[in-house]
């Protein structure tokens, strides 16, 4: 069970069955933390102290025990020396070095190497203000808004190993006293570090540091010395590590935890030192990296121009139009929340040359890593405004920050929409007002396209049933009409007017007996509730 409790807050709630321990750990090299960890005290105090003072505490509490007191830290009195052998401290610049001050006939006559043999130096040399500066002057400098921040650490995988090699070592003494203690209960270092700089690192930057956040500030560490300490595993549990795409290394934390639960203790001894080699270096920190969840803005364009895509155009590496409504959208946003880069969506999409009118199609664009997150009202209107004066060829309105839950309701039940469309329809042969009639009473039509040629590149070959639900027709010339049509999202219009070689049936040309073409196309409505209206 981790202790928690100490009437004192300056003394380590230690007893007397823990000295063993705190024997066996500063002989075979760990840090003051990294004793605490594996006595499981659960005091954040307890870790905030001076490294000093840490292992001031911890060497008067063995000192005690070989001198035959049985008292607690948290009990013991200042008094004089008693005559027996005591270890010595020597500090350098923060590292507190043991050195024996005669030959004791207790196990702590080895000086404690600098670098903890556990946490290979990461609670000895980065839990302090000079790494809380660091970090806060790494994170100010990338200039995000934040209010709030969540700080996360990543540690070698070695340091497992290391771990798990100490906790024989620790086992094995408690063993000996017969008492039980639980791995599960011994402190993470990450844990631990945390304790540490979330507060230090919350007075630097003034803003609190939680267990969640919208903002992330990550720590690293490496060490190369130790990176062949996983090998051994790989030959031992191979069925553990398995290459991957995104990764450097197949010696992965979970992977290397998931092989230290098969291997027997028998077994692990034999290929990794109990305790661990003493490490010449410390730890590494790598660049403090910094992410804001993403931000997503939605809305509805119009689109107005028969010469602009909805994403860039480019066919065999080169670029066929200047523009895009994605583009148009997207430029004033990235700079606004300084985003460093962007997803766009939308509820289904039209050709370079349909343009969307009505109210418009609703869109949805999620900014990556945003360096500015929170805008008013006000200031998400002026960056409308701001998108509709960069172009004429479209127009954007009820423009909004949403969740990223909420832009799934976008998506929701697409095929089941409906969207209205308006069409200039060429005929072969000559017609007249009555050629065309009959197209209002066509109600409900069920239809089979099969994938057009002109998408064939970028979609599955597939027969998508689809039904048009309503016609209407309005007599121009003897060879142009227009047509309305309200139809189930999804639907092929123009394979639906000119058949596409028979790939879509029926078809207009099947219906009215004679070949016809679609000369012009305009969506008129997209009939999504979302997002919802915006108010002047």
């Amino acid at each position: 069970m981790r202790k928690i409790a100490s009437k004192d807050l300056g003394m380590l709630p230690l007893k007397e069955k823990d000295r063993p321990i705190v024997r066996a750990l500063l002989s075979a090299g760990c840090c003051a933390r990294c004793i605490l960890r594996f006595c499981c005290i659960g005091l954040q105090s307890a870790y905030r102290q001076s490294y000093e003072d840490l292992m001031n505490e911890l060497q008067t509490f063995v000192s005690a025990g070989g001198c035959g007191k049985s008292h607690d830290v948290a009990d013991h009195e200042h008094t004089e020396d008693p005559p027996c052998k005591r270890v010595k401290l020597d500090t350098v610049e923060g590292d507190t070095e043991v050195v024996p001050h005669a030959q004791a006939e207790s196990d702590l006559d080895t000086a404690e190497p600098k670098v903890c043999v556990v946490c290979l130096g990461v609670l000895q040399h980065f839990c302090d203000k000079t790494f809380a500066k660091k970090v806060s002057e790494a994170v100010t400098a990338e200039g995000y808004q934040f209010d709030s921040l969540v700080l996360s650490v990543s540690l070698p995988a070695q340091l497992s190993v290391r771990e798990h090699s100490t906790w024989l070592l620790v086992k094995k003494e408690v063993r000996e006293k017969g008492l039980c203690l639980g791995k599960d209960d011994v402190i993470q270092v990450k844990e631990a570090f945390k304790w540490i700089m979330n507060g230090l690192v919350s007075q630097e930057l003034c803003v609190p540091v939680l267990a969640k956040s919208l903002f992330e500030v990550s720590v690293g560490f490496t060490h190369p010395e130790t990176d062949g300490d996983c090998h051994f595993l790989a030959t031992t549990c191979s069925d553990c590590f398995k290459p991957a795409k995104n990764k450097q290394s197949v010696f992965t934390r979970m992977a290397v935890v998931k092989a230290l639960e098969k291997i027997t203790d028998e077994n692990f001894r034999r290929q990794f030192p109990c305790p661990p080699k003493c490490p010449t270096t410390r730890c590494t920190a790598q660049d403090i990296q910094c992410l804001h969840v993403s931000v997503f803005v939605a809305g509805r364009y119009n689109k107005f121009s028969r010469t602009l895509p909805q994403t860039p155009w480019v066919i065999d590496g080169e670029r066929r139009m200047e523009s895009s409504v994605e583009e148009l959208i997207t430029a004033p946003l990235l700079s606004a929340f300084r985003s460093e880069g962007f997803n766009f969506s939308s509820s289904g999409r039209e050709d370079v040359d349909v343009r969307t009118l009505g109210n418009g199609r609703p869109f949805a664009v999620e900014l990556l890593n945003p360096h500015r997150s929170q805008f008013s009202k006000e200031e998400v209107r002026e960056l409308q405004e701001a998108i509709n004066k960069s172009s004429d060829k479209i127009r954007v309105r009820d423009l909004q920050i949403v969740t990223r839950d909420a832009v799934g309701h976008m998506k929701e039940g697409e095929e089941e929409k409906t969207k209205s469309y308006g069409a200039l329809i060429w005929t072969q042969r000559p017609i007249e007002k009555e050629d065309i009639e009959f197209i209002k009473d066509i109600k409900e039509l069920k239809i089979a396209q099969k994938t057009p040629l002109r998408v064939l590149h970028r979609r599955p070959l597939a027969v998508r049933q689809r039904v048009i639900h309503t016609m209407t027709a309005r007599f121009l010339d003897a060879h142009h009409f227009h047509l309305h049509l309200r139809t189930q999202a999804g639907t092929y219009i123009k394979e639906f007017v000119h058949g596409d070689f028979g790939r879509t049936r029926p078809n207009l040309c099947d219906l009215m007996k004679t070949d016809t073409d679609i000369l012009e196309l305009d969506v008129e409505s997209v009939d999504v509730d979302w997002p919802p209206a915006v108010g002047d």
